[in-house]
C-alpha cells in the first residue's frame, strides 16, 4: 500500500519501522526537522520536511491517490486539516488522525476524517466494558506502557469474518474490549458474530500487538 504519515514522534517512528519491514511505498512528513532528520537516520529512509496541513508540501511530496494517510501531529486542528486536505485535493482513500482531546474523536468523524485515535477515548469505552475494581485497576495499568489498546478493522477476507468469537483460537493475552459496528457500539460476548468492516477495539501487552494484528489480519 502507498502509506503517508504526517507529523508525529516516537509514536511515528514506531510505525514507519513496522510498516517498513512489511515493504509498503511510504512517504513521511514532518515539519520537525530534528525529528525528521532522526526518524530518517534511524530507518534509512527519507522523510520530506515541511507542514502537511499545506496543500504544495503534500503536492511536492507526491502523495497524490496514497491509500491511506496517518495524521499524527500534536494538534487536533492540524490532524484534521491534514486528512481533509489529503481527502479533498489528494485523493487519498482513507485518513486517519490521532487527537488528544477525546470530544474530536466523534466530532472529527462526521466531519469526514475516516478513523479518529484518542487513547484516552479508549480508555474510556474499555473502562465501561470492565465489571470489576480490579479489572479497572489493570486497565489503568495502561499509563505505565505496560498495555496498549489497537483499533483494528475487519475486511471482507480476513479469516475470522462470520465467526463467532468462542469459536476462534485467538492468540494469548487478548481482550476484545468493543466492536464499533457503525453506528452501534457492541459490547461483545462469546457468541457475539464478527462481521465484516466491524472495528474491533483490542486491548493486549506490547510484547504481543504484533502477532495479534497478524492473527485478526490473517485471511481466508
Amino acid at each position: 500500500m502507498k502509506i503517508v504519515i504526517t507529523g508525529g514522534k516516537h509514536e511515528a517512528d514506531y510505525i514507519v519501522s513496522k510498516l517498513k519491514k512489511e515493504h509498503h511505498q511510504l512517504i513521511i512528513i514532518n515539519q520537525d526537522i530534528d525529528f525528521a532528520e532522526y526518524i530518517s537516520a534511524n530507518n534509512d529512509i527519507g522523510v520530506f520536511p515541511g507542514d502537511p496541513t499545506k496543500a504544495y508540501v503534500l503536492s511536492d511530496a507526491e502523495a497524490h491517490n496514497a491509500d491511506v494517510l496517518l495524521a499524527l501531529s500534536d494538534s487536533d486542528t492540524d490532524n484534521y486539516i491534514t486528512c481533509i486536505t489529503a481527502k479533498k485535493l489528494f485523493n487519498i482513500k482513507r485518513t486517519v488522525a490521532k487527537v488528544k482531546n477525546p470530544k474530536n474523536v466523534e466530532l472529527f468523524k462526521r466531519l469526514g476524517v475516516d478513523s479518529v485515535i484518542s487513547s484516552t477515548y479508549l480508555l474510556a469505552q474499555t473502562i465501561l466494558n470492565e465489571s470489576s475494581v480490579e479489572n479497572i485497576i489493570k486497565t489503568l495499568s495502561i499509563e505505565d506502557e505496560k498495555i496498549v489498546m489497537i483499533e483494528i478493522g475487519v475486511e471482507p477476507e480476513h479469516n475470522i469474518v462470520n465467526k463467532r468469537l468462542m469459536d476462534i483460537k485467538f492468540p494469548s493475552n487478548i481482550n476484545i474490549s468493543c466492536i464499533f459496528r457503525d453506528p452501534h457500539v457492541i459490547i461483545p460476548k462469546g457468541d457475539t458474530l464478527i462481521k465484516a468492516d466491524d472495528k474491533l477495539i483490542i486491548v493486549t501487552t506490547p510484547n504481543d500487538q504484533e502477532e495479534i494484528v497478524e492473527f485478526v489480519q490473517k485471511r481466508k
